[in-house]
């Protein structure tokens, strides 16, 4: 547990809503390699909130928006990275060769052959 364990619930969603903050920052700096750590904590905050039973529900409305409004960014990057894989994918089967169709409708292979360095133009 963290240091927040002894707190009202206000100052948890506090520090909630302070955490979604940096998540939205890290999410929309493309910062991906900080959401490990953000979870971790964002889950120890959930669960802090879970044990209590005193919670002022209106106080979670603003942290409800936000935990929305993130989860719309983190899917908005998962379609972004998938899109990037599907590229690199198709690079790589041009490199290994073009597949196209000829006039008849037929489907045509040409191999790559030569160097697979990109050259780079000033």
């Amino acid at each position: 547990m963290s240091a927040l364990t002894d707190q009202t619930p206000q100052a948890i969603i506090d520090a909630l809503d302070v955490l979604l903050e940096e998540e939205r920052g890290a999410l929309t700096n493309g910062e991906l390699d900080k959401l490990e750590g953000i979870l971790a904590r964002k889950e120890d905050l959930f669960d802090q909130l879970n044990s209590m039973t005193d919670i002022d529900h209106g106080a979670l409305d603003s942290v409800q928006s936000k935990v929305s409004r993130n989860q719309a960014l983190l899917g908005s990057a998962m379609q972004g990275i998938k899109a990037v894989a599907n590229r690199m994918a198709e690079l790589r089967k041009v490199r290994k060769g073009l597949d196209v169709y000829n006039r008849s409708g037929q489907r045509t292979s040409f191999a790559t052959t030569g160097s697979l360095k990109l050259e780079k133009r000033a």
